[in-house]
C-alpha cells in the first residue's frame, strides 16, 4: 500500500472537517486515509459495463410493515416510572446525546 497521502494533506482535510488532530492522530491517519483512497481507486476501475445504476443492493425494494395504530405504554405510567419526571409538565428527562 503506497502513501500516496502527505501529513499536509491530511492536515487540510481535517481542517475543511473542522478536526482538530493531536499530531499522533495525523500520523495514524495518513496510512489509513491512503489505504481508503487506494481502495477507491481499486474499486473505480472495475468494468461496470452493462450495470444499470442502483439506488441500494438488493433487487427488490424494501418491504414496510403497514403503518397500524396500537397501543402503547401510558404516558402517566412512562412519567411515574422516569427518574426525573416531571408529572405536572408531561415531560421526563434523558441523558444528554448531543455535545
Amino acid at each position: 500500500m503506497p502513501d500516496r497521502l502527505t501529513r499536509e494533506e491530511v492536515e487540510r482535510i481535517a481542517a475543511l472537517a473542522s478536526l482538530e488532530l493531536t499530531p499522533e492522530e495525523i500520523d495514524t491517519f495518513v496510512p489509513q486515509l491512503a489505504e481508503i483512497l487506494e481502495y477507491a481507486r481499486l474499486v473505480q476501475q472495475i468494468d461496470t459495463t452493462g450495470v444499470p445504476p442502483t439506488s441500494h443492493g438488493l433487487a427488490a425494494a424494501p418491504v414496510d410493515r403497514e403503518d397500524e395504530p396500537r397501543p402503547s405504554l401510558d404516558r402517566d405510567e412512562a412519567i411515574a416510572a422516569a427518574p426525573d419526571g416531571a408529572p405536572h409538565a408531561g415531560l421526563f428527562r434523558v441523558p444528554r446525546v448531543i455535545g
